[in-house]
């Protein structure tokens, strides 16, 4: 295969290597640029370029000159081995009918999203979710979980006679929290027990509750501080709000595109049947 290869060189990027800096400026390349040809059968750097972009972010950190290299070879090597074909069989064919349907389907959809989804409609999206709510209460608490009322009792009033909450918890807590002093970050309504956030809300900072029973044991809580959760911004929204807008509008645009079209259904037999015939692989043959 190797004399039937015939890499080509950029005579373009030859001339613009060899000359001043300036002149590279003159190097014009368009989609087919021919980058190499197997067997007379042109890969042009618009192949190049269609590669490159179903590749993820890892590559990136690749040097520039390996993986124009890899790309190159790979599509090589696939021309030379796609020559040795000279047809697809029908399930292959067919197959690749469906690959091609999905692609300008989902490039259908893509141009009409983007008449679908305004600014306007991004700003409205955005008032309707955020306008009008009362920014949630969060809390920040620190407990000290126990196995007994008694023992929770016993360090409730330690507490209360001066011993230092945090140094308690490190102590005595047997909750996951207590080498950390018995913290908890911050949490808002609903992501505690009800037993637990009901004492919790009762607090005020720096108040230690009674013992408060819950399915985990016995806590002492000490409320840290509250504030109000923070309501993001339109930005930090934005790519929420585009996301769920366009799943809204691709579905609006695909039941359209349906009703729209002049679509007529073959009748088959019964629900058995045509789980037997989609499963006939026989006929692709």
């Amino acid at each position: 295969m190797q004399k039937h290869l015939r890499i080509l060189a950029f005579s373009a990027l030859t001339a613009a290597i060899a000359a001043p800096v300036v002149a590279q400026d003159e190097v014009t390349y368009t989609a087919d640029t021919v980058v190499a040809s197997v067997n007379g059968e042109d890969i042009k750097l618009g192949h190049m370029i269609a590669a490159r972009a179903t590749l993820d972010e890892r590559y990136n950190q690749i040097p520039a000159d390996q993986l124009w290299n890899g790309l190159l070879e790979q599509l090589v090597q696939q021309t030379a081995l796609a020559q040795g074909i000279e047809s697809l069989s029908a399930g292959e064919a067919m197959a690749l009918d469906n690959q091609e349907r999905s692609l300008k389907a989902a490039k259908a959809i893509e141009i009409a999203l983007e008449q679908a989804i305004t600014e306007e409609d991004i700003q409205a999206a955005y008032d309707a979710e955020f306008g009008n709510i009362d920014p949630e209460e969060e809390f920040n608490a620190s407990h000290i979980l126990l196995e007994t009322e008694e023992e929770a009792i016993a360090v409730k009033e330690a507490i209360d006679a001066g011993a230092n909450f945090a140094a308690t918890a490190r102590e005595k807590s047997t909750g996951p929290s207590g080498p950390n002093g018995g913290e908890l970050g911050w949490f808002g309504t609903g992501m505690m027990v009800p037993s637990f956030e009901a004492a919790t809300i009762a607090l005020e900072v720096g108040e230690v509750s009674d013992p408060v029973e819950t399915q985990f044991g016995w806590h002492v809580i000490v409320l840290n501080d509250t504030r109000k959760k923070e309501i993001p911004t339109l930005e930090q929204a934005r790519e929420g709000i585009q996301s769920r807008l366009a799943s809204e509008a691709a579905a609006t645009i695909i039941a359209a595109a349906a009703d729209e079209a002049d679509i007529q259904v073959s009748p088959f037999e019964n629900t058995d049947k045509k789980v037997e015939l989609i499963n006939r692989l026989d006929l692709l043959e």
